[in-house]
């Protein structure tokens, strides 16, 4: 065995650690690993230009918000809690039990927090002099 350090690992590399550990996880928690299905709620100008939205994905049972973006001029007009709205009422479509997501502390913590989303990690200095935070939110039924 010997130890290979890359920034470009190929395609083979990649699937060998993604099968295992897909494999090792289904084991374990006898769920599909690959029952990961992506998620985009898309905000678009009246020419149909995307502006903003979220994307992620659903997968073991809840929905992750990977990227969320609102250009300046269309921030605090409730386009976000309509976005966020969206992709809660998705994971609910999807039987999620919530939405868990991650910002930073010049982020938009308290926007999520306002929208009933609750710190759940955080990790100092990431980058340096800020703070990254993982929030979740967990959804009943009629809490989209």
């Amino acid at each position: 065995m010997i130890l290979h350090v890359t920034d470009q690992p190929d395609a083979a590399d990649q699937a060998a650690i993604l099968d295992g550990l897909v494999g090792f996880n289904e084991a374990a928690t006898g769920l599909r690993g690959r029952d990961r299905l992506d998620l985009a709620v898309l905000l678009r100008d009246n020419a149909r230009h995307t502006v903003g939205g979220a994307l992620g994905n659903s997968h073991y049972g809840w929905v992750r918000i990977e990227l969320l973006f609102l250009p300046e001029g269309l921030r605090g007009q409730g386009w976000g809690r309509r976005l966020m709205q969206a992709v809660e009422a998705e994971a609910q479509a999807r039987h999620c039990l919530g939405v868990r997501l991650e910002t930073a502390s010049f982020q938009a913590r308290g926007f999520y927090e306002k929208l009933g989303y609750s710190v759940i990690g955080s990790l100092p200095d990431y980058p340096p002099g800020h703070t990254l935070y993982w929030l979740a939110k967990r959804l009943e039924k009629g809490n989209a």
